[in-house]
């Protein structure tokens, strides 16, 4: 039986004040994550990266939901699969290493944790620029000097079509591949 790849899972990290140019742009995102057939992470804690899973699921995409607290939410919670860390603020690592890269929109205090775990563990950042907030500072004031990740700013829809597209190009596919990886081969140059 023919091994099928795993989906690429993107965090979307971030906020977005319900209205805004840049919350319809994260829901945007959320669409078409799941239209790519890519599983969106997110907490869900502020409107914009809900407003994303929620578009993600009308789309028939999958969301996983990592939650700070122990409890599970309602029934209506936009998510597919949701995982209670009881971790509080210490969900941001989860958050940060569940993603294979991060979608980041504004943000506040936890974003910036969330990104700058995600860039001390390699994870490429996609801030979205050109709609103001905390994401639009990356670019010019990574998290720290030693670039980490890439740095990969959208500012459409299609913009993110092509960087998410190229990262999961980037990535190993094919069954042979994956055997070549495993036995210390790598993928093919």
């Amino acid at each position: 039986m023919k091994h099928q790849p795993r989906p690429m899972q993107i965090a979307v990290l971030g906020s977005a004040e319900t209205g805004s140019a840049a919350h319809a742009l994260a829901g945007a995102a959320g669409e078409l994550i799941a239209e790519l057939g890519m599983t969106l992470v997110s907490g869900c804690g502020s409107a914009a990266t809900r407003h994303a899973a929620e578009r993600a699921i009308a789309a028939g995409g999958r969301v996983l939901s990592i939650l700070p607290g122990a409890e599970h939410p309602d029934g209506d919670w936009p998510a597919t699969v949701v995982l209670p860390s009881g971790l509080g603020a210490g969900r941001n690592l989860l958050m940060a290493l569940a993603g294979e890269a991060c979608v980041v929109i504004g943000g506040r205090a936890g974003t910036r944790s969330e990104v700058c775990l995600a860039w001390l563990h390699g994870r490429p950042l996609l801030p979205l620029v050109g709609q103001g907030g905390w994401s639009e500072t990356l670019l010019d004031q990574p998290p720290d000097e030693r670039g980490s990740a890439p740095l990969i700013p959208w500012r459409t829809v299609p913009e993110l079509r092509d960087a998410l597209l190229h990262l999961s190009g980037m990535r190993i596919t094919s069954d042979s591949d994956r055997d070549r990886a495993v036995q210390g081969g790598g993928p093919p140059a």
